[in-house]
């Protein structure tokens, strides 16, 4: 038997002698992530990446959520309550001057200015929180041959959705080694990088390495 062959089969032999955990599907994302939602997909697959976070997510979500509703809040209050109040031709008597010209705090100038600000900011944190949350990974499954991955992300609410793509899709830019907080996962077709902390459980660290892991040029 040549050496390709041979070290195909031992590959092969090895791989089949590793643990159940160690070969988790992307139909077990329940327990893994502690939500719900994943693609199905046959037995025999490698979980390399875990770091379910259901809790945190949630909390991300309350916090998001209310920071939402009290600018949109302060935003109304600030459309509807701020009135014009100067006289046309006529400076009111004590308002404040900046530069020697009167600051109306009521005109139509501030009240819509001060209206988009706060919805801009509310907007903004809502989806800053959203895009983190999706962007999180929790776990991460090498498909039997090596060729496709599924990626479970966190959901606003504490939810999971996962995808799967081809392994050459696939760029992280970063050593597992090299950074403390989180390493960046490049995917084609999508526009932002995907986030793995550092304080996951890489489960299979040297198969991670070679395929998830690996920089690629796309």
């Amino acid at each position: 038997m040549g050496g390709w062959a041979g070290q195909h089969l031992a590959q092969e032999w090895r791989w089949w002698r590793r643990p159940l955990w160690a070969r988790s599907t992307p139909a077990q994302v329940r327990g893994v992530c502690g939500g719900g939602g994943g693609v199905g997909s046959p037995p025999g697959d490698l979980l390399l990446y875990r770091y379910p976070r259901p809790a945190f997510a949630r909390l991300l979500a309350l916090f998001c959520g209310a920071q939402a509703v009290f600018w949109t809040y302060l935003a109304h209050l600030a459309f509807t309550s701020l009135r014009d109040t100067e006289p046309r031709g006529a400076r009111p008597e004590g308002a404040p001057k900046t530069a020697d010209t009167s600051l109306n705090m009521g005109s139509n100038w501030w009240r819509y200015g001060f209206t988009l600000s706060c919805l801009t900011v509310g907007s903004s944190i809502l989806a800053a929180g959203l895009a983190f949350s999706r962007r999180s990974v929790c776990a991460i499954w090498l498909h039997q041959g090596g060729r496709e991955v599924s990626i479970s992300t966190h959901g606003l609410l504490g939810g999971t959705r996962t995808f799967q793509a081809p392994l050459r899709h696939l760029s992280c830019v970063a050593h597992r080694a090299h950074t403390t907080s989180f390493l960046p996962l490049r995917v084609r077709g999508h526009r932002l990088y995907y986030l793995l902390d550092a304080r996951g459980q890489f489960v299979r660290p040297d198969v991670f390495d070679v395929t998830v892991g690996a920089y690629r040029k796309l």
